[in-house]
């Protein structure tokens, strides 16, 4: 894979010089195909300072101008559709029908919709005899996850660019050539040296110095809850705003008026989606007891189709957590009815899709997020215990419920997580996606995830 060696700061290519680098590997073959620099808390604060000194013009650039940027930027992105799935699907592994259908598409229709925030959003308005401001919050420092490498970066790079911000993007080891890339669209586009920075690094010490940086004053984090958690008790010593997007363990509620064979085959394919590498994922099926039997002779057919669709995990270390999982699934009690540790080929991270039935809600796999192919199906008795269920882990990311339509959204309306899909309902870019509970603070997408990226200001006449 083509990719330039080095960081991007204040609108030039910075060569890796004698630095420390990271192998990106193919997780298909295993196989190394770039490298880019292990970036330095002296990197970082190069590029911090760069944002800091080009934030005073950008924030001062009329919001139009703004949005132009951002449909130019769009119209990169899209004009390099192909090449941006053809390198997630080699540094991620997802299939390439699915990297140009999801990984490439959703981040482009964001992008659009951040060009028509910026040139629409009311940033200032009157209340009573005061006008409020909605100003730029300064240098945002965004920490994004390998998962979905390039939506992940445009879902924070959209708003911060719309909002005024400067940025200092460091992007997951193991995905950054999608990054360079994106680096390479923001060049194209035109947007002022400085705005965006890029350094690649490992997030122990690239991701602490930018989270630890004083010249930060937002950081906009993706990723699991602990290192969520670490994050927020440094930003809360600096009293510096995050906003942070963290895990989940979804459920998705098939109620006896639903369509069962439906909401169980595209609860399925929810599961396996991107090799279950997904924090939204509805990785816990709940079905009344008098159609469970049924429902997990459904499940199994339809995992048995996935077993030569999905991707590899991201690495071994992803692949042999799933592999933890699983067996601790089995030594807890849970009936495994299709998967498994086995490795379903010779070569690569692979796990074969999983589904067990006979689950409990205080089990392990029914509790704590897997990030892999790994479905959990559960039996409830009636509405109020589906509920409690539901509702009984740490996380609220989202879900889903299936039934007659007014009995689904109230059940939806009871459940304690920020998105839910109603008999399926369509992904929707410009909707707020983020979590209750200790799935995270705030929100990104559409208008709510632009306001993250500002602070109010009132003037009293």
């Amino acid at each position: 894979m083509k990719a330039h060696g080095g960081f991007y700061i204040d609108g030039a290519w910075h060569p890796a010089d004698d630095r420390d680098t990271i192998d990106v590997v193919n997780p298909v073959d295993e196989q190394v195909i770039g490298q880019v620099p292990a970036g330095t808390a002296a990197d970082m604060d190069t590029a911090v300072r760069a944002a800091r000194s080009a934030l005073g013009g950008w924030a001062a650039t009329p919001p139009t101008e703004r949005a132009a940027r951002l449909t130019a930027l769009h119209d990169v992105l899209t004009a390099r559709k192909d090449e941006i799935a053809e390198t997630i699907t080699a540094e991620l592994g997802s299939p390439l029908a699915f990297s140009q259908a999801v990984h490439a598409s959703v981040p482009i229709a964001v992008a659009a919709s951040y060009a028509e925030l910026a040139a629409t959003y009311s940033f200032e308005e009157k209340v009573g005899n005061s006008t409020v401001l909605h100003e730029p919050i300064g240098v945002v420092g965004a920490i994004t996850p390998w998962n979905y490498p390039l939506h992940q970066i445009v879902a924070k790079v959209g708003p911060a660019l719309a909002a005024g911000c400067t940025i200092v993007l460091k992007p997951a080891e193991d995905t950054p050539l999608t990054a360079q890339l994106f680096a390479e669209a923001v060049h194209e586009a035109g947007i002022p040296a400085g705005v965006f920075n890029l350094v690649t690094g490992l997030g122990r010490i690239a991701g602490q110095a930018l989270v630890e940086h004083p010249g930060v004053d937002l950081v906009s984090f993706t990723g699991s809850t602990a290192v969520g958690r670490q994050i927020a008790a440094v930003a809360g010593a600096a009293v510096k705003k995050v906003a942070l997007e963290l895990g989940g363990k979804s459920a998705n509620v098939i109620l006896p008026s639903a369509d069962l064979a439906k909401a169980v085959n595209v609860g399925v394919a929810n599961v396996m989606s991107n090799s279950g590498q997904t924090c939204s994922a509805w990785t816990r099926m709940l079905v009344h007891t008098s159609q469970y039997d049924e429902a997990v002779a459904l499940a199994q057919a339809a995992a048995a189709k996935y077993g030569e669709r999905i991707g590899p995990v991201v690495n071994a270390r992803q692949r042999e957590r799933v592999r933890g999982y699983i067996d601790k699934g089995v030594a807890e009690g849970a009936r495994l009815v299709a998967g498994g540790t086995e490795a379903p080929r010779e070569q690569g991270y692979f796990v074969s899709p999983t589904v067990f039935a006979d689950v409990t809600p205080e089990m392990t796999i029914a509790q704590e997020e897997i990030f892999g192919p790994v479905l959990s199906i559960l039996r409830y008795e009636d509405e109020d215990d589906a509920l409690r269920i539901a509702n009984g882990t740490v996380y609220g990311l989202a879900g889903a419920v299936w039934g007659a339509e007014p009995e689904a959204v109230a059940f939806a309306r009871r459940m304690e997580t920020g998105q839910v899909d109603i008999n399926g309902g369509r992904f929707n870019p410009r909707a707020p996606f983020g979590g209750y509970k200790q799935s995270g603070v705030g929100r990104e997408l559409g208008a709510h995830g632009l306001a993250e990226y500002l602070q109010t200001k009132s003037l009293q006449f």
